[in-house]
């Protein structure tokens, strides 16, 4: 029986499919691990494939490309410390989300995640078979209490460890960043710990994965719940954790990660989400319409923190409708970023389509098509750019403007990736001010202000005919903001809105914007996720839809 124990938290950020690379991620932080006198190095969860794998389990070759991966992996451990690594694993002929021991050159010990999560943007229990409720672990005379991720959310497979006999509970995780998880993931560990006495081990991944972003936030509760190390967010790294045997149980000694505020896991998930994005798809940069405000703004700086400036190309696109002020704030923008900023009017686009669609536009007044022109114009040419010269179109939309369908298809909605897509304009104001005042650890732009106070401070406009501000066709945005948020993370009713003091007529319209733009929503790119209840794979709802007109 071992009295001592050191415990590697290897915080790293994998790509899925990338079986290779990710064998030598692992490699290369059980050196760092080996070199600081571990004897166990504990990663995320299908850290092998990469998380989440989705339907490439699916695929007999890849399965077998893990499998091997892990069986030279283990072959590695004859000397020197174990791993606990996730990958995909047969068993009877059952597809598994599996926790393997590594050690001492073999396949020590297998456990099987019991607990399939099958709501939100998770759907394992679409590929992989549960596994029964876990025993301990044998560890060099320590009794290990391992599961997989889902499994710490639910009190039955800690009970059935602590019962057991397990010393200390240990998870591989990958669990996605969203705005509130980090106190939900300390909630849940510390209810398994009263449950059972037991100090806990989490380590989670850290990356973006299309939709997806890892914050990492690895951590290591003492028996009472209280912290004893953890792992900075957003950072590839590799942890040392020191532990010791007492009469009341196993005690761990470690370095504390510093809190980061809110607004910084936020700006920080959108940077690594299209960071990983872009390097992951190996696209060389980004191009995107620079316009003079605020979302444009902020997305030109969060790509400038993630890529570089040289990796980042913006275009004003001005027309006959646009300011001077929005010609002069895009300039700044460009030079306090240090990107390139070329300018190219579509006027002489927008004269062509009026020449070409007069024969069957005659006798009809000038309308909302006209304007849609100009943002397809603007599309066109992004998209012109990123053919001839390879980056890759950056949408600029944000999750207010989406909901409500206040976005034009194949024109400002037309790129690769939507860097805002699940930022409210509310929250866009609050992170372009923060930003402004703050540079991240890790970001790659200015240290100092990223646009003009005044691309804050003015009042939204789309400019595709004079005197145009968003608030012509949509509430103010705070009360906007609020009631989508009402209607689309707390899934309430009509009724149940206004409760909150909101207007019957305007709840009413915003519900129904919401529910018919969903066939937009559906043609839209991916972009990060970091709220309870993104569009896309999180959020489906049918495109041919009544409902919303019967009530």
């Amino acid at each position: 029986m071992s009295d001592t124990l050191t415990i590697a938290l290897a915080q790293i950020n994998p790509v899925v499919g990338d079986v290779a690379g990710n064998i030598r991620l692992i490699r290369d932080a059980r050196a760092r691990a080996a070199a600081a006198g571990a004897d166990l190095v504990v990663f995320g969860e299908l850290c092998v494939c990469g998380y989440p794998p989705e339907d490439l389990v699916l695929k007999g070759a890849f399965l077998e490309s893990c499998e091997a991966a892990v069986h030279d992996l283990a072959e590695e451990t004859a000397e020197g410390p174990a791993m606990l690594v996730g990958a995909p694993w047969r068993v009877a002929g059952k597809l598994h989300n599996a926790a393997l021991l590594l050690d001492h050159g073999r396949v020590a010990a297998t456990r099987l995640k019991h607990n399939l999560p099958n709501y939100g943007v998770f759907d394992e229990a679409r590929v992989f078979v549960a596994g029964p409720a876990p025993g301990p672990v044998a560890f060099r005379g320590i009794r290990l209490g391992v599961m997989v991720c889902e499994d710490m959310w639910y009190p039955d497979v800690a009970e059935t460890l602590g019962e057991s006999g397990a010393e200390i509970l240990v998870v591989l995780n990958g669990s996605p960043f969203e705005m509130d998880k980090p106190n939900l993931r300390l909630e849940h560990a510390r209810a398994r710990i009263a449950e059972t006495g037991l100090p806990l081990v989490y380590v989670n991944q850290v990356g973006g994965q299309d939709e997806l972003v890892f914050d990492g936030s690895s951590f290591v509760l003492d028996g009472q719940g209280r912290p004893a190390a953890g792992v900075a967010p957003w950072t590839d790294a590799v942890e040392i954790t020191r532990w010791s045997r007492e009469p009341d149980g196993w005690c761990c000694e470690g370095a504390l990660a510093a809190p980061v505020s809110r607004l910084e896991n936020v700006y920080r998930a959108l940077v690594t989400g299209l960071r990983d994005y872009v390097v992951k798809n190996g696209f060389p940069g980004v191009v995107l319409g620079l316009s003079g405000g605020i979302d444009s703004a902020l997305c030109a700086a969060i790509a400038v923190d993630a890529l570089g400036p040289d990796k980042v190309w913006c275009v004003m696109m001005p027309s006959p409708y646009t300011s001077a002020d929005s010609l002069e704030d895009a300039a700044l923008v460009a030079g306090m970023l240090g990107t390139r900023l070329d300018t190219i009017s579509i006027e002489p686009a927008m004269a062509v389509f009026g020449s070409m669609l007069a024969p069957v536009f005659a006798g009809r007044e000038a309308d909302i098509t006209e304007e849609n022109l100009q943002s397809r114009a603007r599309g066109l040419t992004l998209m012109g750019i990123s053919n001839k010269f390879g980056p890759m179109v950056l949408s600029t939309g944000n999750k207010s403007e989406m909901s409500c369908g206040y976005a034009t298809l194949y024109g400002d909605m037309c790129g690769g990736y939507a860097v805002l897509k699940d930022v409210y304009k509310t929250t866009v104001f609050a992170l372009s001010s923060w930003r402004n005042h703050t540079r991240p650890p890790g970001c790659l732009g200015p240290g100092g202000a990223v646009m003009p106070e005044r691309v804050i401070a003015k009042p939204p406009s789309a400019e595709l005919k004079p005197n145009q501000t968003d608030q012509d066709s949509l509430p103010p945005y705070d009360v906007l903001d609020a009631i989508l948020d009402c209607l689309i993370e707390g899934e309430m009713s009509v009724p149940e809105t206004c409760a909150h003091g909101f207007d019957e007529d305007m709840v009413r319209r915003v519900w129904r914007m919401l529910d018919r733009a969903e066939y937009k929503r559906r043609q839209a790119p991916p972009g990060v996720k970091v709220s309870s209840r993104a569009f896309g794979r999180e959020r489906r709802y049918p495109i041919t839809n009544a409902f919303t007109r019967l009530i």
